[in-house]
């Protein structure tokens, strides 16, 4: 089964529409408030569909992943308990969510640019923020920094490595997925 090939190969498909940097943005800004996917499968082959443009794609990625990075913050911060506590509640992640303010309590501002910049969940922690009342400023700073620093890296590679990159991320794209899924798994069960 290549699903992860599948998955690539219609991603470089879409790098490649007219429309692509706002599905990018859409995608970045959906995945920082309750999107489950990482932008970053549309942003990489974006930048290695048109390397010229890596840097284009990354600042917009950032820019919008931010936006909706607020928008999560506003979310906890403001309609927390008839919004979205009763989401949190139903699908059984309270417990997640009480450890990821544990965090906040811990670490502060850290943490919003730990998970910014990390395969952590940011979404878990723009409404953590916002339920913390973390200040504002530094919030939109640390999102700033650690989207920014996650999405340029990405399309750095990207441009850099070129159609050759292309050809080995192709290569071990299912080897790449599916390593990712068990990390995924691994953290998931240290954390918990």
């Amino acid at each position: 089964m290549k699903l992860f090939t599948k998955l690539y190969d219609m991603a470089l498909k879409w790098a490649r529409h007219r429309h692509a940097v706002r599905y990018l943005s859409g995608m970045s800004f959906a995945e920082s408030v309750f999107f489950p996917i990482p932008p970053d499968v549309m942003l990489a082959p974006m930048a290695l569909a048109k390397p010229e443009k890596a840097w284009h794609y990354a600042f917009y990625t950032t820019v919008a992943s931010t936006i909706g990075g607020i928008v999560g913050y506003l979310l906890g911060y403001s309609l927390f308990d008839p919004l979205v506590q009763p989401i949190i509640t139903d699908f059984g992640y309270q417990d997640k969510f009480d450890h990821a303010l544990s965090w906040f309590k811990d670490y502060g501002v850290w943490v919003v640019f730990l998970a910014g910049f990390s395969p952590i969940p940011y979404k878990v922690f723009t409404l953590g923020a916002g339920v913390m009342q973390m200040a504002f400023f530094p919030f939109v700073l640390a999102s700033v920094v650690g989207r920014g620093a996650r999405f340029f890296l990405v399309a750095a590679l990207m441009k850099w490595g070129g159609a050759k990159m292309e050809a080995n991320l192709r290569q071990y794209v299912e080897w790449l997925g599916w390593g990712t899924i068990v990390l995924a798994v691994i953290a998931y069960l240290i954390y918990r």
